[in-house]
């Protein structure tokens, strides 16, 4: 397996359990994800613009290659309603070789 078609796990959040079924769709739909995992409520406590905040998010772990990392970032931040979405990269240090060649093979673009 190539680098870039290493796989690689985004980590997100979102505003609501339905923004991010709307964005993991979109992405599975468009191949930049094989699969993403969303947990419907989360609690975040945070400080934005000097001011406490306690929300209740959802988070999404978003499964893609390590090539597609960039594209999936500005697409989530197209769609997202955050001004400054969490967006990180995980890497994956082994697993099930079966499930991560599978990863490669849903985003890869059809021919």
């Amino acid at each position: 397996m190539s680098k870039q078609d290493r796989p690689v796990v985004l980590y997100a959040t979102f505003g609501s359990l339905e923004e991010a079924q709307r964005i993991g769709r979109a992405l599975v739909q468009a191949k930049l994800a094989a699969c993403v995992n969303i947990f419907p409520e989360i609690q975040a406590i945070f400080e934005w613009q000097d001011k406490l905040e306690e929300v209740k998010e959802a988070a999404m772990f978003i499964k893609t290659r390590a090539s597609l990392e960039t594209q999936v970032i500005e697409r989530v931040k197209e769609l997202h309603s955050y001004d400054v979405p969490a967006l990180v990269v995980l890497e994956f240090s082994g697993g099930n070789a079966d499930y991560l060649a599978w990863i490669a093979e849903q985003t890869r673009p059809e021919d």
